[in-house]
């Protein structure tokens, strides 16, 4: 069988994927374009996407008998491949859960640390080479410590988020979710988004993308959010009404925000680049050697267990 990886990978990965399959490793790291998308259907048995490969129910209808029977996604979120419309065309669809955990966790608290405490600001006062001394009302940023933080979605990643929040800092965790969850810490429940996004100092949004959660962060949910509120994304982009959050920004509605994912991705609105209440990072939930190598393993084990006609381990 046929094997395309659609990115470049680790060494321990494209290793792996060379001595135990019949591979091509795509070179560019730009996602699929359109006739690329339709070639990874008709010319490959099994093809490892990831994200920014939009596999939507128009690529498989014009693929009406694709020679692909597998999407062994390069990613925990896999939105960005119509899995109704892949099931239709006789394709099944795997993802890599449980590998990106805790590297996704340790994303937002860089993000809450740094939006909180002026980080990335001050690096760049710093490199400015404008810095006039430490004096007693440099700087002032928000304590992290003790606060509230509410977290929407308390999946894998929301429960690693929750758990450094409460034994690392103390913080008092609330969250959302579809139902109530069995923890180990003390957390308060919250069903209503609006009630959470008000009474909180943090609010982390850990949900999958899609359509059930497109803008779900919108304006209304802004304007609840307390004006010292800061809001961080390290779910997808399209979670949050990138307008609204620049206008809420600019009102003074909420302090700051530390973003690593966009609505449009890997377009990022100049005014936000522009505004010093904001951390920006390119998407770095994941990246860290261990854990995309991880990841692709954990892909490769999908396509394995495919090849020889075993149930996939995490079919989606």
């Amino acid at each position: 069988m046929k094997l395309w990886i659609t990115r470049p990978m680790t060494p321990a990965v494209e290793a792996r994927a060379r001595a135990d399959f019949d591979v091509e490793i795509r070179e560019s790291t730009a996602p699929l374009s359109h006739d690329e998308m339709a070639r990874a259907l008709s010319e490959f048995d099994i093809v490892i996407p990831t994200l920014g490969d939009q596999f939507s129910d128009q690529v498989f209808a014009e693929v009406p008998s694709p020679r692909c029977k597998l999407l062994a996604n390069f990613g925990v979120g896999y939105n960005h491949i119509d899995v109704d419309a892949a099931h239709q065309a006789g394709l099944q669809v795997t993802n890599t859960p449980g590998a990106v955990t805790d590297a996704t966790a340790d994303i937002a608290m860089t993000l809450l640390l740094s939006t909180a405490r002026r980080a990335g600001e001050g690096e760049r006062l710093v490199r400015s080479g404008e810095w006039q001394g430490w004096h007693p009302t440099q700087m002032l940023g928000h304590h992290v410590t003790g606060k509230r933080v509410g977290i929407v979605g308390m999946g894998r990643i929301g429960q690693a988020i929750a758990r450094r929040c409460h034994f690392g800092f103390e913080m008092q965790v609330a969250y959302l979710a579809r139902s109530r969850k069995e923890l180990n810490f003390n957390a308060d429940y919250v069903p209503d988004l609006l009630e959470l996004a008000a009474s909180v100092d943090f609010l982390v949004l850990a949900v999958p993308g899609g359509a059930d959660t497109r803008h779900l962060i919108n304006a209304p949910v802004l304007e609840a959010m307390k004006p010292s509120g800061i809001l961080i994304n390290i779910a997808r982009g399209e979670v949050v009404d990138e307008s609204a959050l620049i206008t809420a920004l600019q009102a003074r509605e909420i302090a700051g925000a530390g973003l690593d994912v966009y609505e449009f991705e890997p377009a990022v609105p100049q005014v936000l680049r522009e505004m010093e209440n904001v951390t920006l990072l390119p998407h770095l939930g994941t990246a860290t050697e261990e854990v995309r190598t991880d990841m692709g393993h954990m892909a490769l084990d999908n396509v394995a267990a495919f090849v020889a006609g075993r149930p996939l381990p995490n079919p989606v």
